[in-house]
This record gives C-alpha cells, structure tokens and sequence, in this order.
C-alpha cells in the first residue's frame, strides 16, 4: 500500500511555506484542487491524503505556474492535453524542463548529505 500524505506534509514537500509564520500555506493546494481536476486527494474523516501519484501532479502543476510562469488558463489547458502522456520525448518540452529541475534538486540535496558525511569523518579522525 502506497504512504499517503497529509495536506501540511504536501504544502512542506512542495515549499509552500509562509515565509514569516513558517507553516504551511495550506490553502493554496486546496485552491489549486478547485481549479485542476487532476488533483482528487482522498477525504478520509475530513482530512485530505494525496497519493505519491496525486503529489506528482501537483509538483507538475506548480512547477508551469511558478517557474514556466503559465496562467491556470494555461495550465488547465495543457493538462487536459494530457501533457503527462505527450511530450517524454522532445527535448525541448515542458516535461523535460521539469524533470531537469527535480534531477537538479535531487543532486543538490545528494552533494549536501555527501558533504555531511566527508565534514562528520574529518572530525572523527583527529
């Protein structure tokens, strides 16, 4: 069975964090749930769970509006493209740009730990 996460676990993975307060800024997914029919998280005793499949989704969404800068008109329209399904192929997709930026994050978050654990070695070894 695949973990489900809450609605403040999504908005944390996603860095939608209020940058004064510091919590999670919630009511943006539940925006972006109205808006895109794509997102359906479970409603289990009035709580939201998304799927790893449904988080997918939403980091897709986010990443056409935040960093393509695409309107929600836009969006909407190339999901209901089915964009998940089109454009693996070329090189020069929107797909391509966002799975360059996950590969980039997830190499920068893998030099991080590789570098916690050279610096915990070297002041072991005194």
């Amino acid at each position: 069975m695949n973990k489900m996460f809450n609605i403040s676990e999504v908005s944390k993975l996603l860095d939608l964090i209020d940058p004064v307060t510091k919590k999670p800024q919630n009511h943006i997914l539940r925006y972006w749930e109205k808006e895109f029919s794509q997102i359906k998280p479970k409603i289990i005793n009035k709580r939201r769970y998304y799927s790893p499949k449904q988080i997918e989704i939403v980091k897709l969404i986010k990443f056409l509006l935040k960093n393509e800068q695409i309107t929600i008109a836009g969006v909407k329209k190339l999901m209901n493209l089915k964009l998940n399904q089109l454009d693996d192929s070329n090189k020069f997709s929107l797909k391509e740009k966002y799975y360059k930026l996950i590969l980039k994050d997830k190499s920068k978050s893998l030099l991080e730990k590789i570098n916690r654990i050279r610096n915990y070695g070297k002041k072991n070894s005194s």
